[in-house]
């Protein structure tokens, strides 16, 4: 069934790093916007003639809590439609039409193996949903390991929180990545996200004997998402333990 279109009001935001932003939207015609961690909405924005051109879809980076409110955190492409829009044109107290939730890039049912959410840039979004509704439900859960790569501290996107978040979520971790520097102290990983993950299941194997039986989400840059399930199905992974959410 095809979802009405909605009209919103962009009510704060918040510059994260020099060209990513956070957006908080509310439907005031809704009394509650209901949806699954994981799914995204679709703005109609006002940025071309053909409808269909002027669609752009972001993942909701907030947990559903009840009210008619949600987070967006979206990257500026400069050399884009959509994002110059919602960069330059776009304040607080702006009315935009919106669609959603949509998507099927949704939890597991039960969290009864690890789970892997890899992830590069604002493709944090949707495993930050997934990571506050797990603790605040309190969901029976293994663990849970959120690689998230960038290409420099400067980049980090939610880093306080989500190492806030491991001290009160058991089996949580949160492993930064950054491919341009290292950062004395943080305990992160010098390097692009497959050197974690991967690291990660050979120390697991070196242990046990076996790689982890797990679930692996990748959301991000294609290349990091294809390169990704290459590398996982090469360790051993069935390609049904993989699901991907590509952006761009």
């Amino acid at each position: 069934m095809l979802q009405p279109w909605l009209k919103c009001v962009v009510i704060k935001t918040e510059d994260i790093t020099h060209s990513t932003r956070r957006f908080w939207i509310q439907i005031p015609e809704l009394t509650q916007f209901d949806f699954e961690p994981g799914q995204f909405v679709t703005f109609d924005l006002p940025i071309h003639e053909q409808r269909n051109k002027r669609w752009r879809s972001y993942s909701i980076a907030s947990a559903p809590d009840g009210t008619n409110i949600f987070e967006l955190v979206i990257v500026l492409m400069e050399d884009g439609l959509g994002t110059p829009h919602l960069f330059n044109d776009v304040k607080v107290g702006s009315e935009l039409i919106v669609r959603g939730p949509q998507g099927k890039f949704t939890m597991p049912d039960t969290l009864d193996k690890d789970l892997y959410l890899i992830c590069t840039g604002t493709g944090i979004a949707p495993f930050r949903s997934m990571a506050h509704y797990i603790h605040e439900k309190q969901i029976p859960h293994k663990n849970i390991h959120l690689i998230f790569g960038c290409r420099e501290f400067k980049d980090s996107l939610y880093e306080q929180e989500l190492k806030q978040l491991e001290k009160v979520l058991p089996g949580f971790y949160h492993h930064p990545c950054f491919s341009r520097e290292l950062v004395v102290g943080l305990g992160q990983y010098s390097g692009y996200v497959h050197a974690c993950y991967t690291d990660l299941i050979q120390k697991h194997k070196g242990m046990t004997g076996a790689i982890p039986d797990a679930s692996f989400f990748l959301c991000g840059w294609k290349n990091m998402v294809d390169d990704a399930k290459q590398k996982l199905m090469e360790l051993g992974y069935d390609k049904h333990a993989i699901h991907l959410e590509l952006y761009g």
